[in-house]
């Protein structure tokens, strides 16, 4: 499924929390994760915008884990991201691990953060706090399959498309402080 994506970095987290509930948003997500980051030895997913993920989920609402197989690959970089992106859920991160490992990827990085999703008509919008040692802000992330209801709610959140980026995390953590992913 191709999705587009944006990213408002810096934000306030409250002020999003309270014009999230203004909008009649509903909270569908409140989460722990840790992101497991798969790719090849020489890189080849993630210096073509892409990557394979095993991603460990503590849901914090429903009290249960679960855990994801993703595949990520970037369509386009314009005004917002269009993603290819292909998920399944597994039974544990061990078994995805290993067919990744089978495949010849490598664990490249281990990423936990604090997620809260919220759903405005058929778009997600989700407030990521990550662990300060890989990303030391947080951000919204803006996911649907409708480019025209993505600008509606960036501009509902009090922000224009000039306020949001196309680019990757790591690009956007080189630009904040020159940050370089682990390789």
């Amino acid at each position: 499924m191709n999705e587009f994506e944006t990213r408002i970095i810096n934000i306030d987290v409250d002020k999003i929390r309270r014009r999230l509930i203004e909008i009649n948003a509903t909270k569908v997500k409140e989460e722990n994760q840790i992101n497991d980051i798969y790719d090849f030895s020489d890189r080849r997913l993630i210096k073509a915008k892409g990557y394979a993920r095993i991603r460990i989920v503590e849901d914090l609402l429903n009290n249960s884990t679960h855990y994801y197989m993703t595949t990520k690959k970037m369509l386009s970089q314009e005004i917002y991201k269009v993603m290819e992106e292909n998920e399944t859920e597994i039974l544990d991160a061990k078994a995805g691990e290993n067919i990744f490992k089978s495949l010849g990827l490598e664990l490249v990085q281990s990423i936990k953060k604090y997620r809260e999703s919220y759903k405005y008509k058929n778009t997600l919008i989700e407030i990521d706090i990550n662990d300060k040692s890989f990303c030391p802000f947080p951000y919204i992330e803006i996911e649907t399959n409708n480019d025209k209801e993505l600008e509606e709610v960036v501009s509902l959140l009090g922000y224009t498309l000039k306020d949001t980026t196309s680019k990757t995390i790591y690009e956007i953590l080189k630009d904040f402080n020159g940050f370089k992913p682990e390789s």
